[in-house]
């Protein structure tokens, strides 16, 4: 994996990065609310997810605490009544 140096003199400059498309299976509910929150914040589930675990691998909250309530209510509209903890006892066919 290509390491990229800090540069503090240039901290405004982009970085060119290169996108690669996927092909991950992922439970039906919890991607209507991801597509959801993206749509929230006017970004694509691609660009979501990205946030979501660089936020992740650095052991930091990636969701304001009004983008925690936006989930809380999109969950509840697509029946995503299961978190973490019910997620280690799923039963797929793919694992």
């Amino acid at each position: 994996m290509t390491q990229h140096k800090d540069q503090t003199s240039g901290e405004d400059q982009k970085i060119k990065i290169e996108r690669v498309q996927t092909g991950i299976r992922m439970e039906k509910r919890m991607v209507k609310v991801l597509k959801a929150m993206a749509e929230y914040h006017d970004i694509s589930v691609g660009v979501l997810l990205e946030k979501i675990v660089l936020h992740a691998f650095e052991n930091k909250p990636v969701f304001t605490e009004e983008s925690l309530e936006k989930v809380k209510a999109i969950k509840e509209v697509y029946d995503m009544d299961y978190g973490l903890e019910t997620s280690r006892r799923w039963n797929d066919s793919e694992n």
